[in-house]
């Protein structure tokens, strides 16, 4: 069953079972070891984390936050970064005095498990979240793990928001919510910014053909730039873990594109602007909201200065200054998008505990539609769809510093 259609089966599960209760040749590559700086500062951010992440036991006065996302393998920063943005939501609102429900107040804790951004893995992973007993589920990180359980968090009736899968079908059943864009959404504001504020007109894109995020950015930016009379004048794929992007550049470099734009992570990110880079390309680069980090991955800022990609969230924005110097303290890191998407996703489950005055799972998610939350990433309405129906920002990189455009 899928959107704005609740079966009794649902509520019958809800009433039963109340949780308790995404090597290769040096030349390009942006850092010596040929993968991104920022994958062996997540691997360390795991390891940290990890005395910390026992097990919660969800007890009388205990709301338990199941989490899912990678924290380890090649996505391990993505979910390193939304974990730890939840921890410092959760120690606020615990340092506060925790979530009022009725007559009952919550302190919050969160068991977290590494799925590896695997489909295979994430199954498992979530039994086991299931098992451990917890009362909402934060995740997943990434859109391919999301889709691989998403009928089985509909089954067991369990509020989940996701702060980061962005593929349309990961918040299809009516227990689902989404804290990020969706990737149509993305594709469009950005087509629309390239073509309309920007003036460019042939513009050649690098996607990723194994990720559902940057497949589904790519096909509706391409529909929307075609709509307004914009020329596609490249369409180059890669496959997940390529460093080697030289194929795609060269293509690129023998068309008269005016931009290039690239709808994937920033670990990708990295490794293409380095390299087109050393191939003496000049051409102005566009990117999705997985650029956010990009930074931080490159080994020279000068291969993305002047870059723009769609964020929600600039750590420097004075909106963000607490929770940024919280982080920062915490983890000795600039949180990124990811982190800030981690950090509202756990505001909005306090919000629907709060109008809901209850912990059972059909009252959460009951309590989600028309629930306004104004987070760091911007204020978010939801309704029966699941979208937080929150407007796009753009992030220019300039001077190796992130900063929104003034367009």
């Amino acid at each position: 069953m899928k959107k704005k259609l609740v079966s009794l089966m649902l509520v019958s599960v809800m009433a039963l079972s109340l949780v308790a209760c995404g090597s290769k040749e040096e030349g390009g590559a942006p850092a010596e070891d040929s993968k991104p700086a920022a994958d062996d500062a997540a691997a360390d951010a795991s390891d940290a984390d990890a005395d910390a992440n026992a097990a919660p036991v969800a007890g009388e006065n205990t709301f338990v936050i199941g989490g899912l996302g990678p924290l380890t393998g090649s996505a391990a920063s993505y979910g390193n970064s939304v974990k730890q943005g939840a921890e410092i939501a959760i120690k606020e609102i615990n340092d506060a005095g925790g979530v009022k429900v009725g007559d009952t107040t919550y302190q919050l804790s969160l068991n977290f498990k590494d799925d590896e951004a695997s489909e295979e893995t994430v199954v498992p992973a979530y039994q086991s979240l299931m098992d451990d007993g917890i009362n909402a589920l934060l995740g997943t990180v990434t859109s391919g793990a999301g889709l691989a359980i998403t009928d089985l968090t509909f089954q067991d009736g369990i509020l989940q928001i996701t702060p980061s899968g962005s593929a349309i079908a990961c918040i299809e059943n009516d227990n689902a919510f989404r804290i990020c864009f969706t990737d149509p959404l993305q594709g469009q504001a950005m087509a629309e910014y390239m073509v309309d504020k920007k003036g460019l007109k042939k513009i050649a894109v690098i996607y990723n053909t194994s990720d559902e995020y940057s497949t589904g950015i790519k096909d509706k930016f391409e529909e929307v730039v075609a709509e307004k009379g914009g020329e596609i004048v490249a369409s180059e794929a890669f496959q997940k873990d390529d460093v080697d992007f030289s194929a795609q550049l060269t293509k690129i470099k023998s068309t008269d594109a005016e931009a290039i734009f690239v709808p994937a992570y920033y670990n990708d990110a990295a490794y293409i602007t380095a390299q087109a880079n050393d191939m003496g390309m000049s051409l102005p680069f566009f990117g999705s909201d997985g650029w956010d980090g990009v930074l931080a991955a490159v080994t020279d800022p000068a291969f993305v200065e002047g870059a723009i990609f769609l964020s929600p969230f600039l750590a420097s924005d004075d909106s963000a200054k607490d929770f940024t110097t919280a982080y920062e303290a915490a983890y000795s890191a600039t949180p990124d998008q990811f982190a800030a998407d981690g950090y509202d996703t756990v505001y909005v489950m306090k919000a629907a505990m709060e109008k809901a005055g209850s912990i059972e799972s059909a009252d959460l998610i009951a309590a989600m539609d028309g629930l306004t939350v104004d987070g760091l990433t911007g204020t978010m309405t939801f309704d029966k769809s699941g979208e937080p129906n929150k407007g796009a920002k753009f992030i220019e990189i300039k001077e190796g510093q992130y900063a929104y455009t003034a367009d």
